[in-house]
């Protein structure tokens, strides 16, 4: 946890009892602000697509999604999550030919060149990976409120 240095505006110094209290409870301790601040840019990828994932290794799909999703935001892959729904009735100019959408969440940190970055590499990864072609996948962003995510029992 990192030390909290005296405040530029007051004289006293500051304590964990000026910043909201959020404990990790992965090893029982409290998070510092720029902690939880941090942690406030996880991105959250939902995908739907129509095909069937019978007999493909989704594994592969996660992990390249995560890393890029992880790169392109700047963010440890810890703190990416992904859902992927499959065979869902999807018609995409009144075809129903391998089609996807997706929504991406995040707590601020998204931008044009992000959102652009983000709809390359995901559509990529499902092109090669299920065969559905970037013509036919829609991807939405979400920038969210920190009020309006939730994580760990809390909200950002």
């Amino acid at each position: 946890m990192r030390r909290h240095e005296k405040s530029t505006t007051h004289n006293a110094p500051r304590t964990m009892a000026h910043f909201p209290l959020l404990i990790d409870s992965s090893v029982g301790l409290p998070i510092c602000e720029d902690e939880r601040r941090e942690r406030a840019k996880m991105p959250c990828l939902i995908l739907s697509t129509n095909v069937s994932l019978d007999g493909v290794d989704t594994s592969v799909i996660f992990s390249e999604v995560t890393k890029a999703v992880a790169k392109i935001m700047g963010k440890p892959e810890a703190y990416v999550m992904v859902v992927l729904k499959a065979s869902v009735p999807i018609s995409f100019g009144g075809s129903e030919q391998p089609a996807a959408y997706g929504e991406l969440v995040s707590v601020g940190f998204l931008s044009p060149d992000v959102n652009k970055n983000l709809s390359a590499a995901v559509s990529s990864v499902l092109e090669t990976k299920l065969s559905v072609p970037k013509s036919r996948f829609f991807l939405k962003f979400y920038d969210s409120e920190g009020a309006n995510m939730g994580w760990n029992g809390t909200t950002f």
